[in-house]
């Protein structure tokens, strides 16, 4: 493997709730809280001509439109324009709020702006009994299914209103901000079309979901295409990142802003290697069932919220080694399916 750059992190400390840092020029960093286990999100406000554009926006509760309040009190200039790299709640919450307070312009992928609408009417698969549906056909037990479904379909709460119109960016198009481009930059498997923005003349990378510092970005196969090979669509599309110059800043979702891009990239692809490897072992002792294996993914007791994010992520794994031709998929007379070594011709 060859040797990368170590990762740094020229920001030490989070701007404080309700302020803004700037850490390049024209690019502001927000953080704001989430009430899960993963209790934070940066955010992006980038300066544009006498306005702003921001980059994601939340959850729509209470909580994180008073930080926004706090931030719009201090800097007097209007929103042009509100940027959602993907329809997670935390990044889409707030986005029909900002939008309609300013007049300002949504710009997303297609993909994600209509799969915010499926979420938010649980249509097209994309609701809790559908995802439950998912896990019981691969193995998790009635009981934990119906704990599960006590959560309920909580994603509309969490992104309580959301813009009827929206301006569609295309991967290699460019958004104008503030005298520079910004390069649309499209990745998979973490979600259907996640939107990063590359600008040379800054070296600066913000990348959402896509490339975290210190985390692994949750990779799972969903209802709405129970087949799909998620994982392998995520490792293709982080590789693009390897294209960029060594010594960008990358502006994460979560954690800090950070230098050393190609190494945690390396990071992240030896980390499911590693994975992945660890998963054949275990269904070669015998044919298992992505609830059997959360335990060999996961080494640690999952509550309820975690088995949900657990659970897409296992299936995930388990089939990117069936596409790979590592492990073979079979559906019991329950209804489960179960993954066992491929036979080798």
């Amino acid at each position: 493997m060859p040797e990368h750059a170590p990762i740094a992190y020229p920001f030490a400390n989070p701007p404080v709730p309700g302020t803004a840092a700037e850490v390049a020029p024209g690019v502001y960093w927000l953080r704001m809280a989430l009430p899960f286990q993963l209790d934070h999100i940066n955010l992006w406000a980038l300066e544009d001509e006498g306005c702003w554009t921001l980059v994601d926006t939340g959850l729509g509760n209470d909580a994180t439109r008073g930080l926004w309040n706090s931030f719009f009190s201090s800097k007097i200039e209007p929103v042009r324009r509100v940027i959602v790299t993907h329809y997670h709640p935390d990044h889409a919450g707030n986005a029909g709020w900002l939008c309609e307070r300013f007049g300002a312009e949504l710009c997303m992928t297609r993909a994600e702006y209509l799969t915010v609408h499926a979420a938010r009417h649980g249509a097209a698969g994309y609701s809790t009994k559908a995802q439950i549906a998912l896990f019981r056909a691969n193995g998790l037990a009635e009981a934990q299914g119906a704990a599960l479904l006590t959560r309920g379909d909580l994603y509309r709460k969490l992104v309580p209103e959301f813009p009827l119109a929206h301006r569609r960016v295309f991967e290699g198009g460019s958004i104008r901000i503030g005298g520079r481009d910004w390069r649309v930059m499209l990745g998979y498997g973490h979600s259907p079309e996640h939107l990063s923005l590359w600008c040379a003349s800054l070296g600066v990378l913000i990348a959402g979901d896509m490339l975290l510092p210190r985390i692994s970005t949750n990779i799972a196969v969903r209802p709405v295409d129970p087949w799909s090979n998620p994982l392998r669509l995520f490792l293709d599309s982080i590789g693009r990142y390897s294209a960029l110059p060594k010594e960008l800043l990358v502006l994460p979702s979560h954690g800090l802003p950070f230098r050393g891009a190609h190494a945690r990239v390396a990071q992240l692809q030896a980390h499911h290697a590693e994975r992945l490897g660890t998963l054949e072992a275990a269904c070669a002792q015998s044919p298992r069932t992505a609830a059997d294996v959360l335990e060999v993914l996961f080494r640690r007791k999952l509550d309820d919220n975690q088995i949900f994010f657990a659970m897409g992520e296992a299936i995930a794994h388990l089939h990117c080694l069936q596409y790979d031709g590592r492990l073979a998929r079979t559906v019991g007379r329950d209804g489960v399916a179960r993954f066992a070594p491929a036979q080798r011709s």
